[in-house]
């Protein structure tokens, strides 16, 4: 199966002085004679380890900018890859200079609600990831503190495995795998507060790193955004019912309503599920940066 469906990836758009080097799920990825990378944010969005045939607007400038931000806010707790911002004018506003890392293969996830694949997870076995708790949380229910649950990074059209911390040690060794969890966690809690602080829940997200050329680890990909993470309204925040939020999460309800299988090709999205979904990437970055989003 490949997340693109039978046309495959779109043809990478070609950027003078860069060379592409590879297509991702919403991301293009260039090169130069310096060895730093170009990373471009598309307007493709992705769900269910599909790449949609309708494109979001401006989703790709939301997701590079808030991530800058985002890295402003946490620069004191672990260094990131941007290089520069002074990207070629075709892709200002959605594209980033960055060095290249050496990265870990495995997604770093923390949690400090249960929903998603956690919520499914504990209703078998009340863990997650082999993070043991307590009996009786509902769906969007607050842990009783933020949680390690790493995940092996997939291919384009297959599906990421949440994994226990044994098994992310056995793949990245036992020294890394706790440096990983303590750093993913140390950012999540602080991300928690600036969120809060906002009217916003951080419900959980994911984080990718590596270690650049002096073996330092580096904070890369993006962070904090819609498309990795779960943001919801504070002020809506009710257990046991599914929480609104400036995510992706609307997205995925729809195409759950809609009937598609998830093994045939994905439908094209209607007018109004676009719209709505824009509406919230946007949301998500005014009320998190208490900015308004400038294209």
């Amino acid at each position: 199966m490949s997340g693109f469906g039978p046309a495959g990836p779109p043809p990478a758009p070609a950027i003078t002085g860069w060379t592409h080097l590879r297509t991702g799920k919403v991301r293009e990825l260039y090169t130069n004679e310096s060895g730093n990378l170009l990373i471009v944010a598309s307007d493709r969005i992705s769900a269910f380890d599909w790449v949609l045939p309708t494109e979001i607007p401006n989703k790709g400038a939301v997701l590079t900018q808030l991530t800058l931000w985002w890295f402003e806010q946490l620069k004191q707790i672990v260094p990131n890859h941007i290089v520069s911002t002074d990207v070629p004018t075709a892709v200002a506003g959605r594209a980033v200079i960055v060095k290249p890392l050496t990265m870990y293969p495995i997604e770093c996830v923390a949690r400090g609600y249960l929903t998603g694949s956690g919520w499914a997870e504990y209703k078998n076995d009340q863990k997650v990831c082999g993070n043991d708790l307590p009996a009786g949380l509902q769906d969007g229910s607050k842990l009783p503190t933020s949680i390690f649950t790493p995940a092996t990074k997939a291919e384009i059209g297959d599906h990421d495995t949440n994994i226990d911390f044994l098994a992310a040690t056995k793949i990245v060794g036992a020294e890394t795998a706790a440096e990983l969890r303590d750093l993913t966690l140390e950012i999540y809690d602080a991300a928690t507060k600036i969120a809060s602080e906002r009217g916003i829940i951080l419900a959980d997200t994911k984080f990718e790193f590596g270690t650049d050329a002096h073996g330092e680890m580096t904070l890369g990909d993006e962070v904090l955004t819609p498309d990795s993470s779960r943001f919801w309204d504070a002020a809506e925040w009710q257990p046991g019912k599914s929480q609104p939020s400036f995510d992706k999460q609307y997205l995925r309800d729809y195409l759950i309503s809609s009937g598609w299988d998830r093994e045939s090709n994905p439908p094209a999205l209607p007018t109004e599920i676009v719209e709505k979904t824009a509406q919230r990437y946007e949301a998500a970055f005014q009320k998190i940066t208490g900015s308004s989003f400038q294209n």
